[in-house]
């Protein structure tokens, strides 16, 4: 019998241990009428849960959990971090299984030996609170420790990813000895109300093809952080600066995959945040405008600093959008229905 380390080695025929799909064959103007039509019949809520069932049927990779959803778009005030040890991954019990990782990440050099493994912000819960104020506004604190790339690749993209996962309704729990680095993404609506949404390269391991929001992760090293801190005089100053981390990495990742600048964007608001089943990939979702017409950004994407992620920018209508969503990995299906979630409380206030 083939150890669990040797197990996942011999299922690495991919590097991702993800199945790479073919192109796609739609335009995102095609979608929107089997979209009306499916309306005819059944309520918007419904048509869009339909929708999302039958995408999850069809690509496991779409299926999505929500595991926070903040409607009313929270403001940097109202978002804090806690950066501690204790939200670091906890290595599995089983010896063979936590070998496999550092197997998983040597084929990977062999394969690519540019691989880098940087360290990431690792997503290890999050809690929320009212402020006590008469208005009783409520705000949200993320649960941080760290991880890096060559363990998230050794456990969330682990051809035996489901066997580091324990039995439990508490999500931190559940996902204990992953590595679930917290990746973001941004809904970025133009002046003349479009969604921006790229295509990714097929030559990405991770969905090629398919139809992402911008987005990428906050980086520890933007803020000087290499490794945990012990001195405690400094935490407090420490949390406000991974605080403002996740603000700032989503405009910087915005900035870097559509070329817009920087001072053309809102502070942006968060959302919430939404996790892909498969490979419980966790992403935080932020809600921006830009005071740019959609004309005037795909001019900037041509010129937008990181051009291999992607290979196609599209600034589409709401109801365009929603034929793309069956064509997007999980966890920005989740970052879709977030938005949604947002306009719905909008609409009512």
């Amino acid at each position: 019998m083939l150890s669990a380390a040797a197990a996942a080695a011999a299922a690495c025929g991919l590097d991702t241990g993800e199945t790479h799909r073919g192109r796609v064959e739609y335009s995102p103007t095609t979608r929107p009428a089997a979209a009306r039509h499916l309306a005819v019949s059944l309520s918007a809520a419904s048509t869009r849960r339909h929708m999302a069932s039958a995408a999850a049927a069809a690509d496991p990779g779409a299926a999505y959990k929500l595991l926070l959803s903040c409607p009313a778009g929270l403001p940097r005030s109202r978002v804090s971090v806690k950066f501690d040890q204790s939200f670091d991954r906890i290595p599995h019990p089983d010896a063979a299984l936590e070998e496999s990782i550092s197997v998983i990440w040597n084929q990977r050099l062999k394969q690519n030996p540019s691989s880098y493994s940087g360290t990431k912000f690792r997503y290890g819960g999050h809690a929320v609170h009212y402020k006590d104020e008469p208005n009783k506004e409520y705000c949200v604190s993320l649960h941080l420790g760290l991880t890096d790339y060559s363990t998230f690749v050794g456990t969330n993209l682990n051809p035996l990813w489901e066997k580091f996962l324990v039995p439990s309704e508490d999500d931190s729990v559940h996902c204990q000895h992953m590595s679930n680095p917290l990746g973001n993404g941004a809904i970025v609506q133009t002046s003349d109300e479009k969604i921006i949404v790229l295509q990714r390269s097929y030559n990405v391991g991770e969905f090629p093809g398919y139809f992402v929001f911008p987005g990428g992760h906050s980086e520890p090293q933007e803020i000087g952080i290499l490794a945990h801190q012990t001195d405690e005089k400094d935490l407090a100053v420490l949390n406000e600066r991974v605080s403002q981390e996740m603000f700032d990495g989503i405009i910087r990742e915005v900035v870097e995959e559509t070329g817009v600048p920087s001072n053309s964007l809102t502070e942006p608001v968060f959302i919430g945040i939404s996790r892909r089943e498969m490979n419980v990939r966790p992403t935080a979702f932020f809600f921006t405008k830009c005071n740019i017409d959609s004309g005037g950004v795909h001019e900037l994407y041509s010129r937008a600093q990181d051009g291999f992620e992607s290979t196609k920018m599209y600034a589409v209508s709401e109801e365009e959008l929603l034929g793309m969503t069956d064509r997007m990995p999980g966890c920005h299906r989740g970052g879709f229905a977030l938005y949604e979630m947002m306009k719905t409380a909008a609409k009512k206030s």
